[in-house]
């Protein structure tokens, strides 16, 4: 059993959620709030996220509209996404996002409205523009992902006037995008991209937006509902994509002692240390998690809640185990959890 393996079950597993959760919302809440929900989550993201790595990626020299186009592409190759760039000019650049849709993956993209994509463009596309400090820039959507066109692609494009806020997100539907041409894609800055390095970013990538996904959700639902439907969605996804997991760790599904360290690998692929703590495997087993990344620069009741939901999700993976267990989680000091495995009977 690798660590990277264990890396990757952890990227897949909250991918999971992630696309879990969505739906959740979207059939429970409705596309309004959906589409609310989206906006917020992408624009805390966009605050979070686009300045701080657009120096990074080298792109500090480049006109704004190519600049913006070549983030999207590098940006999100590094999570693992497929978007194309094609420039027409200093002014005008193209991104293509291709399919399968990493936000959206699966039979995902048919169960949500319209408007999640709609949010996700106001939240991050539109704001580009505001946070270069350059009030003529916006994107214009020509194609989107649940409209069934050829999916989400679209241009940043520096006007020739100041654009007011519903100028800044603008629809063209019929243009298509120039020829892809390979040997104009961007590619990042030399680093040490090697395979832990880009592993470890498309887990980060998936957990970033859990963590701001619950707390965006909070705030359009109340703390009693969220943790209700994304500790919900939490536990059927640790249900259906136990095996998953199992299958990528090599885990074995037998014992009460072998569902603990299906949990521990698991747990280390965050990053965290683990401990089997001494005792009678036979009747229950301890873990101590400690360093608790799923956690870390949150605090108070936005902690409390992503903790909750975190339990359900394990939770799930060991009742769908052919033993089928128990867990119950503990918090003994601010960033060590105590994790309880005990075996149903009838």
């Amino acid at each position: 059993m690798k660590e990277l393996d264990a890396i990757r079950a952890q990227s897949h597993i909250h991918h999971g959620f992630l696309l879990g959760l969505q739906l959740m919302v979207a059939s429970r809440r409705g596309p309004e709030l959906t589409e609310q929900w989206m906006f917020a989550l992408f624009r805390r993201q966009h605050h979070e996220k686009f300045l701080s790595s657009f120096a990074k990626l080298g792109l500090s020299t480049e006109p704004d509209a190519v600049a913006c186009a070549k983030y999207h592409v590098l940006s999100n190759a590094i999570g693992g996404v497929p978007v194309e760039y094609m420039a027409e000019s200093d002014n005008k650049a193209w991104v293509r996002f291709r399919y399968p849709r990493w936000m959206y993956h699966g039979a995902t993209l048919c169960g949500l409205p319209d408007g999640v994509g709609r949010g996700f463009m106001r939240g991050w596309y539109a704001h580009n523009g505001v946070s270069l400090n350059n009030p003529r820039l916006g994107f214009v959507c020509v194609s989107e992902d649940m409209t069934g066109e050829f999916g989400f692609c679209g241009y940043f494009k520096e006007y020739d006037h100041d654009l007011t806020e519903d100028q800044r997100l603008q629809f063209a539907k019929g243009e298509l995008p120039p020829p892809y041409r390979a040997e104009d894609q961007p590619v990042a800055p030399a680093g040490d991209w090697n395979e832990e390095r880009l592993a470890k970013a498309n887990r980060n990538y998936a957990l970033e937006y859990i963590r701001n996904g619950l707390g965006e959700l909070t705030h359009l639902l109340g703390e009693h509902e969220t943790r209700a439907l994304a500790g919900k969605a939490a536990r059927l996804i640790g249900l259906q994509y136990y095996a998953e997991t199992a299958e990528i760790l090599a885990a074995v599904d037998g014992s009460l002692l072998d569902g603990a360290h299906y949990l521990a690998a698991m747990l280390r692929g965050m990053g965290d240390s683990v401990e089997l703590l001494t005792g009678d495997h036979t009747q229950q087993v301890q873990l101590e998690q400690r360093g608790l990344r799923i956690v870390r620069g949150i605090d108070g009741d936005e902690r409390a809640l992503l903790l909750a939901c975190w339990h359900q999700l394990w939770l799930g993976t060991l009742r769908s185990q052919r033993l089928i267990l128990n867990l119950e989680m503990e918090q003994i000091e601010p960033d060590t959890l105590r994790w309880t495995i005990t075996a149903s009977h009838r």
